[in-house]
This record gives C-alpha cells, structure tokens and sequence, in this order.
C-alpha cells in the first residue's frame, strides 16, 4: 500500500445522511435536540458508514502496544517491564479495557507494534522492538513511520473483513505520553510544559525530567510541523503512529472510529492534519485528566460526550462510550414518532 494514494481515495463523511439521520430524530416523539450529542453521534456514525441502516451490533477496540526510548531519561514511574505485564494481561483477557468491553459486548484485539519484549498472542505487527530514544535522535526512521502507519489502516481492513462496524482506539505503552506531548507541542506550537502532564504520576522532579526530554528531543531532532510523517518519526511512538493509521483506515473504509483519550487524540490530530476527510470519521468519547486532552480536543473541534477524568488508556474511554451509543440507536431505531402518537410535532426554535 501507498500512504499517498491511500489518502488520495479518502472521501468525506456523507452529509446527506447526517441531515437525514437529524431529521429523523426530529420527528421522534420527543423535544428537538434533547438527546444532545449523542443525536449528533448517531448521525456521524451514519455519515461515516455511509449508510441510512446503522448498525453497530459488532464493535471492537484495537490495542496498539509499543515501548518508548525515551523512558531512558526517568519521564515515567515505570519501565518498559510494565508494558510486557499488560500486554500479558490482554492476551489473558484480564485488564481494565478486556472487564469494560465484555460488559459492553466489544471484543479486544491488542496488537505488537513495537515492544521491548515479546508476547505470546499478541497480533504480532512489530515495526521494531521499541523506538529510539527521542531525546538524543529521532525515534524511528521514516519508513518504520510510514509502516506503522500502513499497520494502523490494516488493522481496520481485517476488522470490516470480520463484519465489525464500530472500532475503538487503544493503546499500551510505558512512557507514551511523553511521546504524545511532544508530538502534540510540534504540531500546535504550545509551550512544552502546557501541554504535559504527569502520566501515571510523576513526582514535581519527575514532571521536570518529562518536559527537559521533550524539550531536549524538539531541539536536536527540529521536526517540522508542517510534516506529520516528520514530526512522528522524530518524536512519536510506533502506537501512535499506527493509530494515526487507524483513523485513516475508519475514513477508508467507512468505519466510525472511537478516540480515546490524550495519546488517541494526538494521533487523531495527526490524521486529520495528514487529510481533513478524516474528521468525519472521528467519534469523541471522553476528555481525560491529561492537560493535552483539552487542547487536543480544541484543535480538532471536537466535544466530549464523558466528563470522568479518565486517564487509564487501553481505550477504556472509548469502551465506556459504546454502551450509550446503543441506547440512543435505540432510540432512534424504535420510538414512536409524532406521526406514530397523532400529535403535532414541535418545532425547531431559531433565532430572529
């Protein structure tokens, strides 16, 4: 696959359809609007299946794992072992996005992109066993760049294969929002200490190593923000990236994808900025308690549904948004409208 020609096939969300989906909430039996986003939700997943018969019946969260080299200069609490223990977890079916996707009838596929060590029952995609240490060169090559990018779009063609037509972001990684703040710093032009935050829990001193590694890594690598490709390579992750793939693969082949948190977020960013046509395809689920996600969220102009203050990863934010979509698609699908209850319906209210 070209990454060039595979964004030149990309098309926009059907605004048709959207129209149309609103439409039909209108006449349901009900005040105008008073579903709030999640009527302008069902209408996006419409737009971006294409689709009037929405069906989300079949849903799934991809889990991207990879280990960072940052994490060489003390930017986490923990070490790239951690990343090998949840990877073993999801593989056993025991984490926190395995518990929340069993209960919202979602499957979990988690996937090797670029860990330290090997586990057994991962979808093994491996671009390398882990990147760079960003902070004293770039993190990857630009053809590992553009491979995990390729994964990402992959991914999302097996799983419509598989008959899925809702997937969820995920990702686990030690040290991967110290690669989401930088990336995020690049592409925005903010300040390096505005947009990170303390991950997992980081001490005053271990925030200051964080910021002094992104710093030090924007320095030496002066990756140009204008190249999405550039910027990854010099300062992503290889989950990162092959989630950037994934949101471009939802715009391919018509699938809504679910963003997670902050490190989901960025690679959204770095899609739509690789092709606008993708920000149709994009579904907001939750801001988390990452500084970044707010103004991730801003720069997409996007709106969360979640106010949780979440910051778990995996795609848990993802997960907790899918059980509502079914609620309000079953709204749509099965209330009685005006015409159904003989009562005349209300009226938009608009502004003279």
């Amino acid at each position: 696959m070209n990454l060039d020609k595979i964004i030149a096939c990309i098309q926009p969300a059907n605004k048709k359809l959207y129209d149309a989906c609103i439409t039909r909430f209108d006449h349901i039996a009900k005040p105008v609007g008073s579903l709030g986003k999640f009527e302008t939700l069902i209408a996006s997943i419409s737009a971006a299946s294409h689709t009037e018969n929405i069906t989300i019946d079949k849903k799934c969260v991809l889990v991207f794992c990879a280990d960072n080299g940052v994490l060489k200069q003390g930017v986490a609490q923990s070490t790239h072992d951690v990343t090998t223990a949840i990877a073993r977890s999801l593989v056993r079916k025991t984490t926190s996005v395995d518990s929340m996707a069993k209960a919202a009838k979602a499957d979990v596929f988690p996937i090797d992109m670029g860990m330290i060590d090997k586990v057994e029952g991962l979808i093994p995609r491996s671009v390398a066993r882990g990147t760079k240490d960003m902070s004293q060169g770039p993190a990857m090559t630009k053809d590992q760049a553009v491979q995990a990018i390729l994964t990402g779009i992959e991914m999302v063609k097996c799983t419509k294969e598989q008959g899925y037509t809702l997937i969820a972001t995920g990702e686990a990684g030690i040290g991967n929002t110290t690669t989401s703040s930088a990336v995020l710093s690049v592409l925005t032009g903010l300040p390096v200490e505005q947009v990170t935050g303390r991950g997992s829990g980081l001490t005053d001193e271990g925030l200051i190593r964080k910021q002094n590694a992104i710093r030090q890594a924007i320095a030496i690598n002066q990756p140009d923000a204008s190249n999405v490709i550039d910027v990854l390579h010099k300062v992503g992750g290889f989950d990162i990236a092959a989630m950037t793939g994934a949101f471009l693969g939802g715009a391919l082949y018509h699938i809504p994808i679910i963003m997670d948190g902050f490190i989901s977020g960025v690679a959204a960013l770095c899609a739509v900025q690789l092709c606008p046509h993708v920000h149709g395809y994009i579904l907001p689920s939750h801001t988390s308690a990452e500084p970044g996600a707010q103004i991730v969220m801003k720069s997409l102009n996007l709106q969360p549904v979640l106010h949780a203050d979440m910051r778990l990863g995996e795609g848990t934010g993802a997960v907790a948004l899918m059980p509502l979509l079914d609620l309000a698609l079953s709204v749509y699908k099965n209330a009685a409208t005006f015409d159904d209850i003989k009562v005349e319906a209300y009226s938009k209210w608009k502004s003279n």
